[in-house]
C-alpha cells in the first residue's frame, strides 16, 4: 500500500481482538434464507459484512464450510469486490474523491492532510479505532472539489487547513461523548 505522506504508519490491521470475537451463529440465519439458492454467495458476503462490520477470515472459512464452496474461491470474490472489506474499518469512513475534478483542484493536498493530521495512509485505520481512509474513483460532487464523505456527510471545497479543522472537530466530539458517558 503506498504512503500518501511522510509518515511512519502506525496504524495496524486492528484483527486482534475482533478476529476471535465473532460469533459466526449470527451468520446461520442468513445460510437459512439462501440454503437452496444457486449463485447467492455475493449475497451471503454483504449480508455476513453488515453483521461484522467486515469480513474476517473466520467468518469466510464459515461461509465455506456451510455453503460447500471451496475457501479460495470465496477468498477471491472477496477480495475482488471493493465493497468487501477483510479488516475493521474505523468509526468514521473517510471517503476521499480523487476523481479528475477533485484531483485537478487539489485532492493530492487534501489526502496529505489527513494523512498527516491521522498518521494513516489510503486503506488504514487509525490504531484508536476512530478513522479510515479511502480513496474513491468518484463522489459525484464535481462542483464542490476537493470533496470527501464522512459516514455518509458531504464536506466540499476543501484546502488543507478546512480538513484538518474537520477531522479535529470530529475527534474532539467523540471524546466529550466519552465523557459524558462515563
Amino acid at each position: 500500500m503506498k504512503q500518501c505522506c511522510e509518515c511512519s504508519s502506525t496504524a495496524s490491521s486492528q484483527k486482534e481482538g475482533f478476529e476471535n470475537s465473532s460469533d459466526l451463529s449470527l451468520l446461520d440465519p442468513i445460510f437459512e434464507k439462501y440454503k437452496h439458492k444457486a449463485g447467492s454467495l455475493i449475497s451471503i458476503l454483504q449480508q455476513a459484512q453488515e453483521v461484522y462490520g467486515y469480513l474476517p477470515l473466520s467468518v469466510l472459512d464459515y461461509i465455506a464450510e456451510e455453503t460447500g464452496i471451496k475457501a479460495p474461491v470465496i477468498y477471491g470474490v472477496a477480495t475482488f469486490y471493493t465493497q468487501f472489506r477483510l479488516n475493521p474499518i474505523g468509526k468514521h469512513l473517510i471517503m476521499l474523491c480523487m476523481g479528475t475534478a477533485c484531483h485537478v483542484n487539489g485532492a493530492k493536498d487534501i489526502e496529505e492532510a489527513i494523512c498527516d493530521e491521522l498518521k494513516i495512509a489510503d486503506g488504514e485505520t487509525t490504531t484508536d479505532g476512530l478513522f479510515t481512509l479511502n480513496n474513491v474513483a468518484c463522489l459525484g460532487c464535481c462542483s464542490l472539489s476537493p470533496v470527501m464523505m464522512i459516514n455518509g456527510e458531504t464536506y466540499a471545497k476543501l484546502t488543507p487547513e478546512k480538513t484538518r479543522k474537520i477531522l479535529k472537530e470530529i475527534r474532539k466530539n467523540d471524546q466529550q461523548q466519552v465523557e459524558e458517558a462515563a
